[in-house]
């Protein structure tokens, strides 16, 4: 049997769009497995066709309802393991719980340890996964972690977008270092917001560090649910003279607050990934497609090529 009829690709219910464009990418027919809940909300899953011996991926973000979609991976896996399949491997586009990677207070839990032991009971054999909260949360897992970035996603639309006046800017601290590789392959200056959060909702924006009078900014961040981190850099830099703004974040995980706080106008074009379904509601939203660069990681892995060169950056 040949490699690629040996690869399998599944989908649970968190993003189908998603894995039905990665099998369109790299020419294999998305699997049949059946992924539903019970009257109580149990979930059941059932895999529809032999995978015996077989490379199986399955593709779910564990996006809201988060505990819901982590659990119908955690299943799949183990229904997966169950029917003999050679290796299994979970791809994560968007990894839920990332953001409780450490104890920050006292009696807290350390919960991306937590879903990454539970992968690994399950059966997963390894992770595909993209931008992730913190770079750590790859030791959590004891098997291998592929972590892709958005990247050279962003930067082939961003490379349509280039400004002679565009300064790169960390809304916190802990994203300076993702801004740092922005300016440098965009040849484009650097600048911080500081802030300080007051509660899970609410973000303060302090200053400015940095020149953005004038300038196009382009904000960069892994996710977002509430806008607050965005919105207050955005409100921030726009009083501190920046000419336009735009931010550019790899997962959107949006609720109602976020999506109010968006149409403020501070920010002039949202621009993500489909690593979670997004429903725009009428924003100036950019979606740009993960779905090749999943893919060819997925058939490297298959072939036990080397998923580095997925880094590179076409035109810059």
């Amino acid at each position: 049997m040949s490699e690629e009829n040996r690869l399998k690709v599944f989908s649970g219910n968190s993003n189908r769009p998603l894995a039905e464009e990665i099998c369109r990418a790299i020419g294999v027919p998305l699997g049949e497995a059946t992924v539903s809940s019970f009257p109580d909300g149990e979930t059941f899953v059932k895999i529809n066709e032999n995978i015996r011996g077989r490379d199986v991926y399955i593709v779910q973000s564990t996006c809201p309802p988060t505990n819901h979609h982590l659990m119908e991976l955690l299943i799949m896996i183990d229904a997966a393991r169950r029917a003999s399949a050679q290796r299994i491997t979970a791809v994560v586009p968007f990894f839920g719980y990332a953001r409780q990677d450490r104890k920050d207070q006292p009696r807290v839990p350390i919960t991306a340890k937590l879903v990454a032991n539970l992968l690994v009971s399950a059966g997963a054999n390894r992770i595909l996964t993209m931008d992730l909260h913190s770079q750590q949360i790859q030791g959590f897992f004891d098997i291998p972690v592929d972590h892709l970035s958005a990247s050279p996603v962003f930067l082939e639309y961003l490379s349509t977008l280039r400004s002679e006046s565009l300064v790169v800017c960390s809304p916190d601290v802990g994203g300076i270092k993702m801004a740092a590789a922005y300016a440098g392959v965009l040849n484009a200056n650097l600048a911080l917001v500081a802030k300080k959060r007051r509660n899970a909702m609410t973000v303060d924006a302090i200053d400015v560090v940095g020149d953005v009078e004038g300038r196009d900014i382009l904000l960069v961040d892994d996710m977002t649910e509430t806008a607050g981190t965005l919105t207050a850099a955005a409100r921030t830099l726009r009083e501190k003279g920046a000419r336009s703004v735009r931010a550019a974040v790899s997962h959107c995980v949006l609720n109602d607050a976020a999506y109010d706080r968006l149409r403020t106008g501070l920010i002039d074009e949202l621009i993500t990934t489909n690593s979670v379904v997004l429903d725009p509601r009428g924003l100036s939203v950019r979606v740009l497609s993960i779905a090749r660069l999943l893919g060819q990681a997925i058939l490297r892995i298959n072939t036990n090529e080397s998923v580095t060169g997925l880094f590179r950056i076409k035109g810059f």
